[in-house]
């Protein structure tokens, strides 16, 4: 993985080169941290590209930008295209000779000779731009999940372009608005749905989305979509299958450096070391897993039980409230957009540890959205029966239910019926989205922000769990979930590879019988009886947690006065949020009268960020 940047001038060059050269010189800078191993700058009047390498694969051979000596093509690409040896052998027979020997020297060949549909044969996860002089033409593409990122800005005729906000934002660089719409926006989900983010001038590139840049203006089409609400479902076979999920297992390990594993202990990441272990035997393999001291939120114990059964080497990881300050810091300054989900800082934690042992980690994102892993799934359905009971029975139990005491402990019975009862008014994509805000639309409005209306897809059929689960595959794990786990091994340049979102895999999900993804109160139903091929039944149906920290107790104490100093800062109110409702928040949090840990949380990150932004700016114009 990488980072890469580029200034672009779409019509008459880029006036002063050399202080557009030395600019993309500090966007290199700011990607530093993304690839330590390698630098490259090239380009002439008309574009500069920059990239940072972290190598991966072809260790020695692995110099970009890449340009086409005849065309003048120029390309940079964080990422990797695993399909690169069939796409080499495809240009061979067509006369085009790749001659660096790395994954992602396929691309320019590709693009020369598909032109624009040259995305939608790559398999893998990347974020491309490409630069062609005889059109003046930009391109920015990402790959299908959305696994990697890549922003851009159009100022004045010059397009910059960066995998991370901050180095747009590195000095000499534009000056930026910041979105109110979009940052309130991220108040209620916890993250932003591409193409917006924090600031109005800068966009992003949605997953499976081909951006072509030119005089004419901006031109943008998604290359692919997961095709769950369409493709006709069929019983699941498990071999086929465990053929496709073994080649994906086999195609993300295939590096030149050590690789180890992130193990929770659950069904999706102990799948993925148990499928390793078996595909490769002879390797001495690492598995790394959080531990708390909170007994309801350690989960260690589960992973070192798989690491043992499976012959793999169990690294614990300790997190400790005092990390928290320093790391969000740094995570935001890198970054360069707030992210509100509080396993950010303990994933960073992780990747910390794993680097001292290895480059590239898998990790069993997206299990749950392809093969229906959440509660909220079935929980919508029983949601709608919910809803339908008359309003003096319904009143009944939300007076007992919110009448329950608060507790620390992680995902309790009370905790997940006060969801529930939440927004029996809305339809079941209205409630799902209100189930997974981060700050609901009761406290928004405490905090003086007018709550947003729900954007929901347009056009969308199929079943309701189809709808469900499409709608979080494009946004809260594309923007969400994949975004916390880029950021967070990225700040120590350790590469994450997901072989659930193998665009095989993804496709074999969709094509499931609704009864094979959640049946009643059962979720992943295929794939837990696949996994069984490979782990013991008390792992494969161990009840699902999920990654949590122990947010309710630590905002109490030890972090209070950290998070106190936060919620205090005046910066607050030049984004319509009034800061002395917000320790309102803190303090009937304190006392116990609510839990308010995840809306407190979102506010703590914005006004981390909001910190940084008022010190990178004013810039210059481009």
């Amino acid at each position: 993985m990488c980072g890469i940047c580029g200034l672009v001038a779409l019509e008459q060059g880029l006036v002063e080169a050399d202080s557009k050269l030395q600019q993309v010189n500090r966007m290199v800078d700011a990607l530093m941290h993304r690839g330590p191993d390698d630098t490259g700058i090239d380009g002439d009047h008309s574009a500069i590209f920059g990239m940072t390498r972290l190598a991966i694969r072809g260790l020695n051979d692995g110099k970009q930008p890449i340009i086409d000596r005849d065309s003048g093509v120029m390309m940079v690409c964080n990422g990797e295209i695993d399909n690169h040896h069939e796409l080499r052998a495809w240009l061979l027979d067509r006369g085009r000779i790749v001659e660096q020997s790395t994954d992602v020297a396929v691309i320019p060949a590709l693009y020369l000779e598909l032109g624009e549909i040259f995305v939608e044969r790559l398999k893998g996860a990347f974020a491309i731009a490409i630069w062609d002089p005889r059109t003046k033409k930009l391109l920015l593409a990402r790959d299908r999940a959305g696994e990697r990122p890549l922003f851009f800005s159009v100022n004045d005729g010059i397009v910059a372009f960066a995998s991370l906000i901050a180095a747009l934002l590195s000095p000499g660089s534009c000056a930026l608005d910041i979105s109110m719409n979009a940052v309130h926006g991220y108040l209620q989900a916890g993250y932003f749905v591409a193409p917006e983010t924090p600031f109005d001038d800068v966009q992003k590139v949605l997953p499976a989305e081909l951006v072509t840049i030119d005089a004419g203006g901006i031109h943008r089409r998604r290359y692919w979509r997961w095709n769950v609400l369409q493709t006709s479902k069929q019983t699941g076979s498990l071999d086929a299958f465990d053929e496709i999920f073994r080649e994906s297992v086999r195609g993300q390990s295939e590096v030149d450096v050590d690789f180890g594993l992130f193990l929770s202990g659950g069904v999706d990441s102990s799948l993925i070391t148990a499928v390793t272990r078996s595909i490769r035997p002879e390797k001495n393999l690492k598995a790394y897993s959080l531990r708390f001291s909170e007994a309801s939120y350690d989960e260690g114990h589960y992973a070192e039980q798989v690491a043992n059964t499976l012959g793999v080497e169990f690294v614990p990881v300790w997190v400790r409230p005092e990390d928290f300050p320093p790391t969000l810091a740094k995570l935001v300054q890198q970054v360069g957009e707030p992210l509100a989900d509080p396993a950010w800082v303990p994933s960073a934690l992780l990747a910390k540890r794993a680097v001292q042992d290895v480059r590239v980690a898998l990790v069993g994102e997206g299990a749950d959205e392809l093969f229906g892993g959440y509660p909220t799934y079935f929980g919508a359905g029983l949601a709608g029966h919910y809803a339908r009971l008359p309003d003096s029975v319904r009143g009944l139990a939300r007076r007992i239910i919110e009448s329950w005491p608060v507790s620390d402990k992680k995902v309790t019975i009370p905790f997940l019926l006060k969801r529930f009862i939440q927004g029996d008014e809305l339809d079941f994509l209205g409630r799902h989205m209100l189930w997974t805000s981060s700050v609901s639309p009761a406290i928004l409005e405490r905090l003086g922000v007018t709550p947003l209306p729900l954007l929901k897809p347009a056009n969308l059929s199929g079943s309701m769990l189809d709808q469900l689960q499409h709608h979080d595959l494009e946004t809260s794990l594309a923007e969400g979930l994949l975004t916390k786990a880029d950021r967070a091994s990225m700040k120590s340049a350790l590469e994450l590879r997901a072989p659930f979102l193998d665009s095989a895999v993804m496709e074999f999900a969709a094509s499931l019988p609704e009864k094979e993804r959640v049946n009643r109160l059962q979720t992943k139903v295929f794939l837990k009886q696949y996994a069984l091929r490979y782990l013991p039944s008390d792992i494969v149906h161990r009840k699902k947690r999920g990654l949590s920290v122990p947010l309710s107790s630590w905002l109490r104490e030890p972090l209070y006065e950290w998070a106190k100093s936060k919620l205090s800062s005046p910066l607050l109110d030049q984004v319509s949020i009034n800061q002395h409702a917000a320790l309102e928040l803190l303090q009937e949090h304190t006392q116990r009268k609510a839990d308010h840990a995840r809306s407190i949380w979102t506010l703590i990150v914005l006004s981390e960020w909001l910190d940084w932004a008022s010190e990178v700016e004013p810039r210059n114009r481009y």
